[in-house]
């Protein structure tokens, strides 16, 4: 159990008793004190009488200490109270009770973060999920929302410890170490999840970046209803960071649902979209497109297909961007400024783009 959740306990227990209390190490330490000048002191007389009696209570330095023989194997820690009277003795006795019964929440909600972890991960039998949830008192069906959130830099051990913190007060949300650079966050979402989610990323985003100097990309998976589609939602998570890379290069926070026609190219055989490449262009003409002319071809699609708002835009004269476009049909055999041409053309550029990045990985 950490310090900190000693130090939680204690600070606790100043409200009913105006007396110092204390947990010491095996050592001797006192890494834990209602009276936080007093850690890091050393009391290794008393855990040496300890050791000896591990049953008793030992009075020592107008303290009355008692082992936590309970908590986490044979005399590693102690409790401790200023006095040696009954009082200390009686303070002692329930702060022993208070500490375990803190180590059984805690080891609780460790053991059900290990369980998530499983589940969203695929590690764990289908038909022990429902078992284990069961043993752990762990809600099966209330909403929950998956965010993936990837350190794109040298990975921070703190960014894990960081984005915890953000979430401390939630005993239904995890947050889970997927590998160096992967953390997830399972989250229980309200009725309006989107929003609820969607400030949560960027919440993470900006906190990662402005205290750790720590650029991120997050994907986000559906809501899941049940239990059972939480690792649906994780692995849509990872999908919505790796089709952002190929069509969004510019987003930090990439939703699943969000993905649009990138969604569905990223998941094609490359065979058929070389098939598709090849049928729509003739032979080298798309990668003939020089800089410029996709660049120009990206502003006419943002401002759909608008010759005069784009060349405004461009700050071209109308006749100069007609020129460009007839440019391109004789190049490719492709109208812009036909709807279906456009269409096709906006899609053989998406195709081309995947089968770039795919190229790149594989180098």
């Amino acid at each position: 159990m950490s310090n900190r959740t000693f130090q939680s306990v204690l600070v606790q227990f100043t409200d009913a008793t105006d007396r110092m209390l204390g947990v010491i190490d095996a050592d001797g330490s006192v890494i834990g004190c209602s009276s936080p000048a007093y850690i890091g002191e050393s009391l290794p007389d008393a855990m040496h009488r300890l050791s000896a009696a591990p049953d008793s209570v030992v009075v020592s330095e107008n303290k009355t200490f008692k082992l936590l023989k309970q908590l986490s194997g044979f005399g590693d820690y102690a409790v401790f109270a200023e006095g040696e009277d009954d009082t200390a003795r009686c303070i002692c006795m329930m702060l022993c009770v208070a500490l375990n019964n803190a180590k059984a929440s805690n080891d609780e909600k460790f053991d059900r973060a290990a369980f998530v972890k499983n589940v969203i991960t695929d590690n764990i039998l289908p038909g022990d999920v429902y078992i284990r949830a069961k043993e752990l008192h762990f809600a099966a069906d209330l909403r929950r929302a998956v965010l993936l959130v990837r350190q794109c830099g040298k990975p921070d051990v703190a960014a894990m410890e960081m984005v915890q913190s953000m979430l401390a007060d939630r005993e239904q949300d995890y947050v889970l170490s997927i590998n160096e650079t992967d953390i997830a966050v399972v989250k229980q979402v309200s009725a309006d999840a989107e929003q609820e989610i969607l400030q949560l990323a960027e919440s993470v985003r900006d906190r990662l970046r402005n205290e750790l100097d720590q650029k991120t990309v997050i994907g986000i998976g559906t809501v899941a209803d049940h239990l059972r589609e939480l690792a649906d939602s994780f692995k849509e998570a990872q999908v919505a960071i790796e089709v952002g890379k190929v069509f969004d290069t510019d987003k930090t926070i990439m939703s699943y649902d969000k993905l649009g026609i990138g969604r569905l190219i990223y998941q094609l055989p490359t065979t058929l979209c070389e098939i598709f490449l090849s049928e729509v262009f003739r032979k080298g003409s798309i990668d003939s497109l020089n800089h410029e002319t996709l660049f120009t071809i990206d502003k006419f699609f943002e401002n759909n297909l608008n010759v005069s708002e784009t060349s405004r835009k461009l700050f071209v004269h109308r006749n100069t961007l007609v020129y460009r476009l007839e440019k391109i049909k004789k190049m490719t055999g492709l109208d812009l400024r036909q709807f279906d041409h456009a269409i096709v053309f906006k899609v053989a550029l998406m195709v081309k783009k995947y089968l770039s990045s795919r190229d790149n990985r594989l180098m």
